[in-house]
């Protein structure tokens, strides 16, 4: 069995810059991916199987509803004599977190699919289905720091950041996408005009950390209607010495704090996990 990454996704920034006719937001993302990830074993065969484990597994729903099936079933509907087989996922990702789990893990299971079949990751039937997974997958298929646009499937060159570490911190509170994106609906025009009236100062002289500091996240606001815990682990995560900003991934729950020096983030996510010992806490650097 031959071993995948399905590494974590951070939405540095998020912009919701407006809505498709059919109702979809288009987004504006730089996004950079840590070292925590999931693995996912794939070991070619007859028969499509999943099994699920690992400390976070039992709050990634049920397996015959994993991204990994549906990145499987997705890739093998376009081709002929397509090879599926056994996958073993090892989930250490929260779900529901922001940080981009499921579709990282299908983003693997891609990987893992194509390498069997002699596909490259850029061949367009595989971009396809990983659009149609959903709309982190194509992101996440690279795995590398760019810019994201559209619903997801405008995947910029890969950039090269600065020393940008974090430490990331989920209270253990599921959020559903959709369900941000619901309360976004009922509140149409604030987060698509940039405002930083409100934001804090930025602790750095860099201009890049500070570029970053100054920018947002759209889903903060409505996320925090649903979550109010995600307000408190804000500024808690901003109070932190040496930390440059605080700010929410994704969909939320999980926040981080970032920090130009390792060591600074290590010490950040010693003192949280002491604060919270059963959140979800990690520290890494982000590429």
């Amino acid at each position: 069995m031959r071993w995948w990454r399905a590494p974590i996704k951070v939405n540095l920034t998020l912009r919701v810059i407006g809505r498709r006719p059919d109702g979809l937001h288009l987004m504006k993302s730089l996004v950079a991916f840590g070292e925590p990830c999931d693995w996912l074993g794939f070991e070619p065969g007859r028969a499509l199987e999943l099994e699920v484990e690992g400390p976070t597994a039992a709050h990634s729903g049920p397996a015959e509803k994993n991204l990994v099936l549906k990145a499987a079933e997705a890739l093998s509907s376009e081709l002929p004599n397509f090879k599926l087989g056994h996958f073993r996922l090892i989930k250490r990702l929260p779900a529901a977190a922001g940080v981009g789990g499921g579709s990282a893990d299908a983003a693997a299971a891609f990987r893992a699919l194509a390498y069997a079949n002699e596909l490259e990751l850029n061949d367009h039937r595989v971009r396809s289905a990983a659009l149609a997974v959903g709309a982190d997958v194509p992101v996440c298929l690279f795995a590398r720091a760019c810019v994201v646009e559209g619903i997801g499937e405008e995947v910029g060159p890969p950039l090269s950041l600065p020393s940008v570490y974090a430490v990331l911190v989920n209270p253990g509170v599921a959020i559903a996408t959709r369900d941000v994106f619901e309360v976004l609906k009922a509140n149409p025009t604030s987060p698509l005009e940039p405002d930083y009236s409100a934001a804090a100062p930025a602790r750095t002289n860099s201009p890049s950390m500070r570029a970053l500091a100054e920018d947002r996240n759209d889903l903060e606001t409505p996320a925090v209607k649903l979550a109010p815990i995600v307000t408190g682990l804000l500024d808690r995560l901003a109070q932190l010495p040496a930390a440059r900003f605080s700010r929410m991934t994704g969909s939320g729950a999980t926040c981080f704090a970032a920090f130009a020096d390792c060591r600074e983030a290590e010490h950040a996510r010693i003192v949280m996990a002491n604060e919270h010992p059963h959140w979800w806490v990690e520290a890494t650097r982000l590429r």
